[in-house]
């Protein structure tokens, strides 16, 4: 399998991120190329996606005989979402959204979740982080590999050169920007790497000197 990199194209291949413990697949699906992830528990092989976005069929082949025993939506968008009764109606998987988001996606949520909660991939487990801001009741994902860097999925709060849209809203800029150098950057480390929403992969080390340009210039 070629090293991961996380740049992938709607249409184009998925990228899987081999570790001791999970199995990371990125591939990127529909009009507003929205990336939807599928973590594999390698012990088990119970897995679980983030975001089924777009392009039912291309999220069920992924996921394929292997079954799916959740869907984790990061926030009420749209874009985030589309796929998502399809994906419900093929597998049957529990559905988890942040509580504030929930009333925001027309697929009912079957297990509303914290900051701080714990969702499990098999023997692996993923940590709620709730940023207000770009919604209400976003969440950020981490899972906090026992051999190595934390992997941190963002939805739409974090990106690679700033943080997510508050279309021009300060307050909900500044909630935002506060949650996520608190939650974000002040709790994990430089190593910790970022999968976004949307397009390529980062690292918080390669974002954290900019934090205070992005406070500067107000998005």
């Amino acid at each position: 399998m070629p090293e991961y990199h996380g740049n992938v194209k709607v249409g184009g291949a998925a990228q899987t991120h081999e570790l001791a413990h999970l199995m990371i697949t990125k591939v990127a699906v529909g009009p507003m190329d929205n990336n939807a992830y599928l973590l594999r528990c390698r012990q088990t092989d119970e897995q679980v996606l983030i975001d089924a976005a777009n392009e039912a069929d291309t999220l069920l082949r992924l996921i394929g005989d292997g079954g799916l025993a959740r869907v984790i939506t990061t926030h009420r968008h749209q874009d985030h979402w589309e796929a998502l009764a399809a994906v419900v109606a093929r597998t049957g998987a529990t559905t988890v959204a942040g509580r504030y988001d929930a009333e925001g996606i027309p697929v009912p949520t079957d297990q509303l979740v914290d900051d701080g909660d714990h969702i499990a991939v098999g023997q692996c487990s993923l940590r709620v982080i709730h940023l207000v801001g770009h919604t209400p009741g976003s969440i950020a994902l981490v899972y906090d590999d026992p051999d190595g860097a934390p992997h941190l999925f963002t939805g739409d709060s974090l990106f690679p050169g700033g943080v997510g849209n508050t279309q021009g809203d300060a307050e909900r800029f500044t909630s935002l920007l506060n949650d996520v150098e608190t939650k974000l950057f002040g709790d994990l480390p430089d190593e910790t790497w970022v999968y976004p929403g949307h397009g390529s992969d980062t690292t918080l080390g390669t974002e954290r000197p900019n934090v205070p340009v992005w406070r500067e210039r107000g998005w």
